[in-house]
């Protein structure tokens, strides 16, 4: 079995830099593109999550988690440090809109966290597959093809794994009925 991108960054092969950009650079930007408002901030962070990559490429563990999630993690993860310090900076709003809805925006937050939490437990009781392949649908914003070009899963296993997986999220929240793919927010 060929040495696992993240190890050879980690031991100071310099060639897997440009391998790693080429495997996960897509991966990386659409993860960026899709939870950022424009281009540009979302440009300026993968470029901020290579070099988390890279700085925590050692860290990196198989028997934990795919190199694909590995990175998909991080690039999540200093993405939304982008938009929370973003959501510091002083508010721009016109005082009417702020003062319009008081306490509606904290309220709306709260049941944001909470049915994420709710989401996050559902998926826990996934068979693994159906985890992983849901987690780079829906986190990593990876198409069908893209995930299984990347996990080495046949093209027809990772649609039933999604759908299957997704029906019984669905099952587990309590929403019923069936799941429309191209509505990803609406099935969690």
């Amino acid at each position: 079995m060929p040495e696992s991108i993240l190890k050879r960054i980690a031991n100071g092969d310099s060639a897997a830099v440009a391998d790693c950009l080429n495997a996960y650079g897509g991966l990386v930007y659409s993860i960026a593109r899709k939870l950022l408002a424009n281009e540009a901030d979302a440009e300026d962070a993968v470029q901020e999550v290579f070099i988390d990559i890279w700085k925590n490429a050692g860290r990196f563990d198989p028997t934990l988690a795919s190199e694909t999630t590995f990175i998909a993690m991080i690039a999540r993860r200093r993405v939304i440090d982008k938009i929370r310090f973003a959501s510091r900076r002083i508010s721009t709003d016109a005082i009417e809109d702020m003062v319009s809805e008081p306490g509606d925006k904290g309220h709306k937050l709260i049941e944001t966290v909470a049915e994420a939490k709710e989401a996050a437990e559902a998926l826990k009781m996934l068979r693994p597959d159906q985890r992983q392949v849901l987690q780079l649908y829906i986190v990593g914003g990876m198409s069908h093809q893209e995930i299984a070009d990347t996990t080495g899963i046949p093209l027809g296993t990772v649609k039933t794994h999604a759908r299957r997986g997704l029906l019984r999220v669905r099952e587990v929240l309590g929403l019923g009925g069936t799941t429309d793919f191209g509505q990803k927010e609406a099935a969690l």
